[in-house]
């Protein structure tokens, strides 16, 4: 018996823009990039959720992973998000909810996922999250949302992925419960941004990044290009991303009459770009090579304040 919540053709499937081809970032992490496809999936705008990206923080070593907080996609939503315990077969537990029309989120390695070839399909063992929509346990198939799309995992890759053997560590599973799910409002939306701009640091953390990023060139020019991939994954484009969907959001709020953020767009983007050329010179770093990375910090940092400015000023004026 196969179980499903929609029926979806992988082969057809077309992404959301977030994860178009024309991005400055067209992946963000697994759990951003796979709830922005499972709301989409059920004709919902991610974009009213990516508000989260005016509270991003810099925490030191990394730019905050961003994720859309359970609370944000219960009042946006109605979805309701929550660990749960892992007790049976990870099969079972999928099994169970999809026959109640919900869904699971599953941590997973994503040497199993084929829609991960020539990243780390069958050669890395990366931890990464997906949610099943459809199961088919008899011809060994299931459909899932991951990364920048939906896809399906059969035969072997199957069997590994989901096999309780695979990893001797229970997975992370949350609980999507979708009986109250509905689309988001423009007045959720902006209460829900509210909350994360009356949120954000006290300073610009872009500037403690920058101070992160000279102290640690010599490190990434000394130990190669795989810990430069790491690196900027952790700093730049976890920034670089962030930075995009704040200006997402502020474009989806001006298209809604919200105008007063119409130039924050634009800055937030102009902050995205700067982390992409900065995330050049930095593999050019890695290489052995001497590069110069303050214009690309110093755009950063001013593009991100700016864009902050107009959001802190929206926020006051549309109170």
């Amino acid at each position: 018996m196969t179980l499903s919540m929609h029926d979806l053709d992988a082969s057809s499937y077309r992404a959301h823009r977030i994860h178009g081809e024309d991005r400055i970032w067209n992946e963000t992490n697994c759990y951003i990039d796979l709830w922005v496809e499972l709301l989409h999936s059920r004709n919902f705008d991610p974009l009213a959720a990516t508000s989260c990206a005016f509270s991003a923080d810099f925490e030191g070593d990394q730019w905050a992973f961003l994720k859309f907080p359970a609370e944000d996609l219960r009042v946006l939503y109605g979805v309701d998000v929550a660990e749960i315990n892992v007790w049976r077969d990870i099969l079972d537990h999928i099994d169970e909810q999809l026959i109640r029309g919900r869904l699971l989120t599953v941590e997973v390695d994503s040497w199993w996922l084929p829609d991960t070839a020539g990243v780390s399909y069958r050669t890395d063992h990366v931890k990464t999250t997906i949610s099943v929509q459809m199961l088919d346990r008899a011809n060994r198939t299931a459909g899932y949302f991951h990364g920048r799309g939906y896809f399906v995992v059969a035969g072997e890759d199957f069997d590994q992925l989901f096999s309780p053997t695979t990893s001797t560590l229970v997975p992370y599973v949350e609980l999507v419960r979708l009986e109250r799910a509905h689309a988001s409002s423009l007045t959720d939306a902006i209460a829900v941004a509210h909350a994360h701009i009356d949120r954000r640091p006290d300073d610009n953390p872009v500037d403690r990044l920058a101070v992160r990023l000279n102290a640690d060139l010599s490190m990434l020019s000394s130990n190669g290009l795989d810990f430069f991939h790491v690196y900027s994954f952790a700093v730049l484009r976890q920034f670089g991303a962030t930075a995009e969907l704040a200006g997402d959001f502020s474009d989806w709020a001006t298209t809604a009459g919200q105008t007063a953020l119409a130039d924050a767009g634009d800055n937030f983007r102009a902050a995205s770009t700067a982390a992409k050329s900065l995330q050049f010179r930095l593999a050019r770093a890695a290489r052995g090579r001497a590069v110069d990375i303050d214009e690309s910090l110093t755009a950063m940092s001013e593009h991100w304040a700016a864009g902050m400015r107009d959001a802190v000023k929206w926020r006051a004026e549309s109170s």
